[in-house]
C-alpha cells in the first residue's frame, strides 16, 4: 500500500500527499475567563492536574488545561461538518461533541449530527473520557474525516452525550489523538493509523510546528517534514516506550547545576499540554532557581522586569541539549508574568507540553519510532 501512496505522491500535487493542517492560537480558557471575572472561582473547581491523562483508569484521556490554545479545524461526514479539535499526541482517540449531549459544555460548541451524515453508522458501543475533575460520556461511531487534503474513510471516533463543565470556556470542540492504538478506548483506531493502512502519506510520520506569539503560522504537517520550519540538524531519539510519545530525559540544568529529573526521568513530547510539568518537588526547585514564587494553585510568578537577565534552562534527553530562554519560558497575561513549568504532583513523569515545542520542531516517527527535534527557524 505505502508502494502505491508513493507512486501516487509522483502523479499528483504534492500537497494532496504530504498534507498540513493550519492551527489556530485562539484565545485561553484562562484569559476568557479572566475576562469574565471568574477565573479564581474556576480553578477552584477544577484544579490543574496535568498528569490526570497520563494516569486515568477510563477508556480515553483528557485532562482541564485552561491554557491550550491551539487547534485546526476537521471534518465529519457526507456532506462535511466542521470541528475545531486540539491534535494531541498525548492521547490516541478522535472525540467531537454530538446533537444527543445535553451538557452546558455541547451547548457552546459545534455539534455532529448523524442523521446529516450519508456516510454515518454506529459502532454500537459506548465510551467513556476520564478528565481530572468529570467526564465524557458517548457512544462509538463510524463515519469519514477530513483532515487538511486527507480524507480517511470508516474513520471510528467518540459522539459525546455528556461533557465535564470545564469544556464549556474552551475553544476546542474535541480532541483528535495522535498517541499509540494501544493506549486507544476499546481499540478504536487512531486517525493517523488509518491514514497509513489507507496509504494516504508518503512517509509514516507527522510533525509539528507551533508558532509564538501569532495567532497563525503553527502547523501539523502528515507524511513529510518541512525544512523551512527549522534550522540546523534534526536530532532523533529513540522513544522509550511506544504508547505516548516518551522518551529518556537525562536531566535538566541551569548553569550547569542540576535542578530536576537528577539520576534521569521519563518525558513525554505533547502538543495537548500546554506547560512543561513534573513532579512537584523538581518544579518547585526550577522555579526557585529561575526566581518565581509559586502561590496556593501552582502558578509560579514573575516580575515581568527581570526576564532578560533570568537563566536559561536546558533539558537533557537521551544525550543531547535542549536549551529555553526565559523569554521562551515565560508569558504574560492581564496579572503579571509567569513562567510555564506546572505542578504535574507526585508522579515522576515530565511532560514537555507547547512551552517547549514553540522552541524545538517535533517530528513524530511511526515508522523508525523516533522523535526529532530541530530548532524553530
Amino acid at each position: 500500500m505505502m508502494k502505491w501512496a508513493i507512486v501516487l505522491c509522483a502523479l499528483v500535487a504534492l500537497s494532496e500527499c504530504n498534507t498540513k493542517i493550519s492551527l489556530i492560537k485562539g484565545k485561553t480558557a484562562r484569559e476568557t475567563l479572566m475576562e469574565k471575572g471568574i477565573w479564581e472561582e474556576t480553578r477552584l473547581k477544577f484544579p490543574y492536574n496535568p498528569m490526570a491523562k497520563f494516569y486515568q483508569t477510563g477508556d480515553e484521556v483528557m485532562t482541564n488545561d485552561a491554557d491550550l490554545s491551539y487547534y485546526g479545524v476537521i471534518t465529519i461526514g457526507t456532506p462535511p461538518q466542521s470541528f475545531n479539535v486540539i491534535f494531541d499526541t498525548g492521547s490516541s482517540n478522535l472525540w467531537v461533541p454530538s446533537v444527543d449531549c445535553s451538557s452546558q459544555a455541547c451547548q457552546n460548541h459545534n455539534e455532529f449530527n448523524p442523521s446529516q451524515s450519508s456516510t454515518f453508522s454506529w459502532a454500537n458501543q459506548p465510551v467513556s473520557i476520564q478528565y481530572g475533575t468529570g467526564s465524557m460520556t458517548g457512544q462509538l461511531a463510524y463515519d469519514t474525516v477530513s483532515v487538511g487534503g486527507i480524507t480517511v474513510t470508516q474513520q471510528i471516533f467518540g459522539a459525546s452525550q455528556t461533557e465535564a463543565p470545564f469544556m464549556a470556556n474552551m475553544v476546542a470542540d474535541g480532541i483528535l489523538g495522535l498517541a499509540f492504538p494501544n493506549l486507544a478506548a476499546s481499540g478504536a483506531t487512531p486517525v493517523f493509523d488509518n491514514m497509513m493502512t489507507q496509504g494516504l502519506v508518503s512517509q509514516n510520520l507527522f510533525s509539528v510546528y507551533l508558532s509564538g506569539n501569532s495567532a497563525e503560522g503553527s502547523v501539523v504537517s502528515f507524511g513529510d517534514i518541512e525544512s523551512n520550519y527549522y534550522t540546523g540538524q534534526i536530532t532523533w531519539i529513540p522513544l522509550s516506550s511506544e504508547t505516548y510519545w516518551q522518551i529518556n530525559m537525562d536531566s535538566v540544568t541551569i548553569n550547569g547545576n542540576v535542578v530536576a529529573c537528577n539520576g534521569g526521568c521519563q518525558a513525554i513530547i505533547d502538543t495537548g499540554t500546554s506547560l512543561i510539568a513534573g513532579p512537584t518537588t523538581d518544579i518547585s526547585n526550577m522555579n526557585s532557581w529561575v526566581g518565581a514564587t509559586t502561590d496556593q494553585y501552582g502558578d509560579a510568578s514573575v516580575n515581568c522586569n527581570n526576564i532578560p537577565n533570568m537563566p536559561d534552562v536546558t533539558f537533557n534527553l537521551n544525550g543531547n541539549a535542549f536549551t529555553i530562554s526565559a523569554s521562551a519560558y515565560t508569558s504574560q497575561n492581564s496579572n503579571g508574568c509567569m513562567t510555564g513549568f506546572g505542578n504535574g504532583g507526585t508522579q515522576q513523569l515530565w511532560i514537555l507540553g507547547d512551552v517547549f515545542i514553540r522552541q524545538y520542531y517535533a517530528i513524530f516517527d511511526r515508522q523508525n519510532n523516533n522523535v526529532g527535534l530541530a530548532q524553530i527557524a
